[in-house]
């Protein structure tokens, strides 16, 4: 039995040390963060890895988790709305901030609310729970369903930056991704929340116009729309790789900032017009 375990252990050793190698070696990258901004990571990653051979792990986990685990050297980059100096806990000195696009942030709605748009104000009342039935905005006589992101996601932290300022929101249901909010508005009525706008292009979520502005791309370009968010790839100064360099100088060509950027509901860094500090200050370019 002694024997058995001595080499169970040299296994799971021998494997350890495989593992680590891996994912120190010119082959492999791990990116782990922001699922707002998962969707395109995943898919420029499929391409990457299917020209050169590289292996392309994505995972999502939040904002907050892409830069925790990329500070303490677990992962290769850290997927992030947020920047790292806005992360409590975070040594942004230590990481290398690579800006790949920029996430628009939708307000989003089930359909059957019986309204199209709201006031900045209505929609702070509305997450801050002073307003909890849509026939007080004009719509139905229904209750209204507060949907979260959690804590220490970038999705939240600036849709609340953006819209509720020093306002505390209601308590409400909170979802750990995009994907689960998507999906639980879609189904609930009465439901309210915010999206990439990667995620809000299902055809059952009702996408609310805001002070009578359109939750586009060329909005957010202008800053006219003003819930958005740049999408960083943060990388561990001391623990940067030939690899990971490659691939986000890939993320960052021309060609996939014409292309799958846009494609996937993303704005193209090339195309904003105004440029956003760590403070939230926003400027033209």
């Amino acid at each position: 039995m002694k024997k058995r375990n001595k080499l169970f252990l040299g296994a799971l050793l021998a494997l350890s040390l495989f593992t680590a190698a891996c994912s120190r070696n010119n082959k492999s990258v791990t990116a782990v963060g922001s699922t707002a901004l998962q969707p395109l990571v995943e898919e420029v990653g499929y391409h990457y890895q299917t020209q050169t051979g590289t292996t392309i792990n994505v995972q999502g986990g939040g904002s907050g988790t892409g830069l925790s685990q990329v500070s303490e050297g677990a992962v290769q980059i850290g997927n992030s709305d947020l920047f790292a100096d806005q992360k409590d806990g975070i040594d942004a000195s230590k990481l290398e901030d690579h800006k790949v696009a920029v996430v628009g942030i939708a307000v989003v709605a089930n359909q059957d609310i019986g309204v199209k748009n709201l006031s900045a104000s209505q929609l702070r009342d509305i997450f801050a729970g002073k307003i909890t039935n849509w026939k007080q905005v004009g719509g139905k006589d229904q209750k209204i369903v507060l949907i979260h992101r959690s804590q220490g996601s970038g999705t939240r932290f600036t849709f609340e930056a953006k819209i509720m300022g020093k306002t505390k929101v209601a308590a409400g249901q909170e979802q750990d991704s995009n994907g689960s909010v998507q999906k639980i508005v879609a189904s609930t009525p009465g439901a309210i929340s915010y999206l990439a706008f990667a995620y809000a292009q299902k055809k059952d979520l009702l996408k609310l116009e805001i002070d009578h502005v359109k939750p586009t791309g060329a909005n957010v370009t202008t800053n006219r729309w003003k819930i958005w968010s740049y999408e960083h790839m943060y990388v561990n100064k001391k623990h940067k790789t030939k690899a990971t360099e490659a691939f986000l100088r890939y993320i960052e060509s021309k060609k996939v900032q014409q292309t799958a950027i846009k494609e996937l509901g993303y704005i193209s860094m090339q195309e904003m017009k105004v440029k956003q500090d760590s403070k939230g200050q926003v400027t033209a370019k």
